[in-house]
């Protein structure tokens, strides 16, 4: 089973461009590790539990990469910064899914690409951004964004704050299940072995036992 799953990955090949963009994405956030990469591994991980097929497995892969791309392009400081966001800065960070949907168009990435970038901040009850969808209005493809991406981020250290470990990570993915997360969702990722790169695991394990970082 593992090396069929193997085998089906290594037929998903993603643009070397659309690599560099995440790449350059992460370095600018503040990322020590590969979160894109991270995200599309585990993206498509979920979509083979919940059946997808080869062609919206590879659209959501193409989407990890770039789903970030509009923080990118707005090259706002406070993006990277150590501080909490302003209530001013909160709001002009919610435009960067539509900017990015902009930019997939100006790539000529697909519209299935496009719209997975618009709605990668969309929660389960609605309360997300930017349509404020709400439960299956949201593509079940976005719902896998949403919670790798969150996944993903949890368990990286950020300049704000240090990395969940994975007992936290999964807590909050549990009580976020039908709040932010999709429940059926959320259950599939808890069943993944092995959800974090185990240097990522080892990292966060041990700030947690040298005690909790400042936020």
């Amino acid at each position: 089973m593992i090396f069929a799953e193997h085998a089906i990955k290594k037929e998903l090949p993603v643009e070397e461009d659309l690599i560099n963009d995440g790449a350059s994405t992460d370095k600018f956030e503040g990322y020590a590790e590969p979160h894109s990469e991270r995200i599309a591994d585990l993206a498509d991980r979920l979509a083979i539990q919940f059946n997808f097929a080869v062609r919206d497995r590879l659209m959501l892969k193409r989407a990890a990469y770039f789903h970030d791309f509009g923080e990118l392009t707005m090259n706002r400081a406070y993006i990277s910064s150590a501080s909490e966001l302003t209530e001013a800065e909160r709001l002009d960070l919610f435009r960067h899914p539509v900017i990015g949907e902009q930019q997939a168009s100006k790539r000529d990435l697909p519209r299935a690409v496009q719209l997975l970038v618009r709605w990668h901040h969309e929660w389960w009850n609605g309360s997300g951004y930017p349509d404020k969808l709400i439960s299956k209005q949201i593509p079940l493809a976005a719902r896998i964004l949403r919670i790798a991406d969150t996944y993903c981020a949890l368990t990286s250290g950020r300049p704000f704050r240090a990395a969940f470990s994975p007992r936290e990570a999964d807590a909050y993915v549990a009580e976020s299940a039908g709040i932010e997360f999709d429940p059926a969702v959320a259950l599939a990722l808890l069943d993944i072995p092995e959800r974090i790169p185990s240097v990522v695991a080892d990292t966060a394990e041990t700030a947690l036992d040298e005690g909790p970082g400042e936020e």
